[in-house]
């Protein structure tokens, strides 16, 4: 890493138009901004499909609409429609304490992260990750305030982070959406996500970035979502190493309704606003929409609707654990993990339940931790999605007191995850493994806390 540091710094010297070439991709030219490190290249906002709006809402993603001139790549785009985050809620005063972005239908774009000093360069050949952030399937962005590839480049590795389509826009089923389309409708924010890890194996190389080296990880609804990359037919065989947080290995703690039973709901949702054509439902507002979802939950008892990806047979023929069974996930090095304090034992069990049945279908390792610090402050727990902070290395953007050991816990942890993203391995290229496969002979996991 130090001589991979000092090549930035020699960069950083060079004069502005050698650092920051025009790179051209999908739609047009852009450049990007640095960042105050001065060793690494942000691009915000770079579209990777077209805006989903007016006749394409609830369809699936289409090409980028082309752009004239060079575009300067200095702007977060707006975060998919969602609901605001209520001040006084747990996560709204963790996370969300500085106020929610823009929301907007036109949301299906990606940030990179890149050094400065390879860009331009189709032969550098970087190891590639790209984040999908989680929220439910209802909320989240790519550039929440724990997210940040500041770390991440410096270490050598391009960071994308992605924006898809949540909740009703991006995962409504309905009888005339499924008529129109393949036989089925739903899935579109799946479909997003494999739209923008295509447009990273066809684009990253502008970036400095190896197309055949990418690493998928996520959390919670985002790592879900991995579980259904590497098992979708339309992107596993764009992974070469995929990372999943804090959602389990074997079985499924976000499972999808059935198809014809998401279809009957989404129908049931419509009908309550009184939307029953197409025409009238790509007509109608957002608030006309919340109204409707809200109408349907208050005749059908009440509660709260998690609307998520479903099996459709196409994109998704089957679930992530059924696709495991049948070996028909990406073949790549896995790393599965959890937080202390998040739904363990379940968790644990899960992963190691899928190291046992890899081991039984592949040479390729999977990677098992917990990580355990509970964070300084109320409450002192290791909650689901505490360790963000750790992995991206933005512990400076929180509230909480962290230490001089929370930030040698965070170099470690960006250390392991890309090394994973480099070699498949969270301990490096060679030499000593303190973090060893997860097998049936050796349940080892990983112990992530501070010293």
């Amino acid at each position: 890493m130090t001589t991979f540091a000092a090549l930035l710094t020699a960069c950083g010297t060079q004069q502005q138009k050698d650092v920051n070439p025009v790179l051209t991709v999908e739609g047009g030219q852009i450049q990007g901004v640095l960042t105050d490190s001065t060793q690494v290249m942000v691009y915000k906002g770079i579209p990777y499909a077209a805006p989903p709006v007016g006749d394409l809402r609830w369809k699936k993603p289409q090409p980028v609409v082309a752009w004239e001139g060079v575009k300067v790549m200095d702007t977060f785009s707006a975060a998919s429609l969602q609901a605001a985050h209520r001040a006084g809620e747990f996560y709204t005063e963790e996370f969300y304490f500085g106020g929610d972005p823009e929301f907007s239908e036109d949301c299906l774009y990606l940030n990179v992260w890149a050094p400065a000093g390879t860009l331009g360069d189709t032969n550098a050949k970087l190891p590639v990750a790209m984040w999908v952030h989680g929220g439910a399937y209802s909320a989240g962005w790519g550039h929440e305030i724990t997210m940040d590839g500041d770390a991440w480049a410096q270490r050598g590795v391009i960071l994308v982070t992605i924006n898809y389509r949540l909740g009703m826009m991006g995962f409504l089923s309905h009888p005339l959406l499924s008529a129109e389309s393949d036989g089925t409708s739903g899935n579109y924010g799946t479909y997003d996500q494999v739209a923008a890890l295509k447009w990273v194996k066809n684009n990253i190389a502008q970036f400095g970035g190896d197309p055949n080296n990418i690493m998928i990880f996520g959390q919670s609804a985002g790592a879900a979502s991995i579980k259904n990359l590497v098992a979708s037919p339309l992107s596993k065989d764009l992974v070469a190493k995929a990372v999943v947080q804090s959602i389990g290995g074997l079985g499924e703690l976000i499972p999808g309704p059935p198809a014809e039973v998401a279809e009957a709901q989404g129908k049931a949702m419509m009908d309550a606003g009184g939307f029953t054509t197409l025409e009238q439902m790509r007509a109608a507002t957002p608030t006309q929409l919340a109204e409707a979802q809200q109408k349907y939950l208050q005749e059908s008892g009440g509660g709260f609707l998690m609307m998520t990806p479903h099996i459709d047979g196409k994109l998704l023929p089957k679930s992530f654990t059924d696709a495991a069974m049948a070996g028909e996930i990406a073949d790549v090095p896995y790393m599965f993990g959890s937080t202390l304090d998040d739904m363990m034992p379940t968790m644990g069990e899960g992963i190691q339940a899928l190291a046992e049945l890899r081991e039984t279908q592949s040479n390729k390792p999977l990677y098992a931790y917990r990580f355990d610090r509970r964070l300084p402050g109320e409450p002192n727990t290791a909650y689901h999605s505490s360790e963000l902070w750790f992995v991206f290395k933005t512990l400076k953007n929180s509230r909480r007191p962290f230490t001089a050991a929370d930030y040698a816990l965070s170099d470690e942890i960006v250390d392991y995850w890309t090394n994973f993203a480099k070699y498949g391995n969270p301990n490096g290229a060679q030499g000593n493994e303190p973090w060893h496969a997860a097998t049936k002979a050796d349940p080892f996991v990983m112990h992530l806390d501070v010293k």
